[in-house]
């Protein structure tokens, strides 16, 4: 595991240099776009759901900062194999990593090497990069038909005193 403060991480650079989800999958049972205007980044999530309801596959497009690509990258590959329940679980899971309310050592078994990001919940104004492609999977996961923002209250303002 990197060091605690370290943003840029090994795991994070791979998936920014070489993402191995970021294609439009031509097949989606569902898309859904996701924005986070402080940063810029501007993401839609592809899901194929299987038969049997579990999720396929996921890849990202759209365009971003390191953060938020890498961490797409990350989410896509963990939500393969999972129930739209389990995603959406995963989904809470990382955005209470990001935000500090867990500790990586406490995520790093359902997370993977998207634990990796744990140190963002010490930069606020980039746990909306970190959480844009989660948050995105998990609303469209919901039924969300309006594109889903960093901007509705839910993560914290890089002026928030926390």
């Amino acid at each position: 595991m990197a060091s605690p403060n370290q943003l840029y991480t090994p795991a994070l650079l791979e998936h920014v240099q070489h993402p191995d989800w970021n294609f439009k999958l031509e097949d989606a049972t569902c898309s859904h776009e996701g924005v986070n205007p402080s940063c810029g980044d501007d993401l839609t999530i592809h899901a194929r759901l299987a038969d049997d309801g579990t999720i396929a596959e996921v890849s990202w497009t759209g365009e971003g900062c390191a953060v938020s690509k890498g961490s797409a990258d990350m989410m896509a590959d963990l939500m393969v194999g999972l129930t739209p329940a389990e995603a959406k679980e995963l989904c809470a899971t990382f955005g209470e990593l990001v935000r500090g309310e867990l500790s990586a050592e406490g995520a790093e078994e359902e997370l993977d090497e998207a634990a990796c990001l744990a140190s963002i919940a010490h930069m606020p104004a980039r746990v909306k990069c970190a959480e844009l492609a989660w948050r995105t999977m998990d609303e469209m996961l919901s039924g969300a038909t309006e594109p889903s923002s960093t901007e509705d209250g839910l993560v914290p303002d890089a002026g928030d005193a926390r």
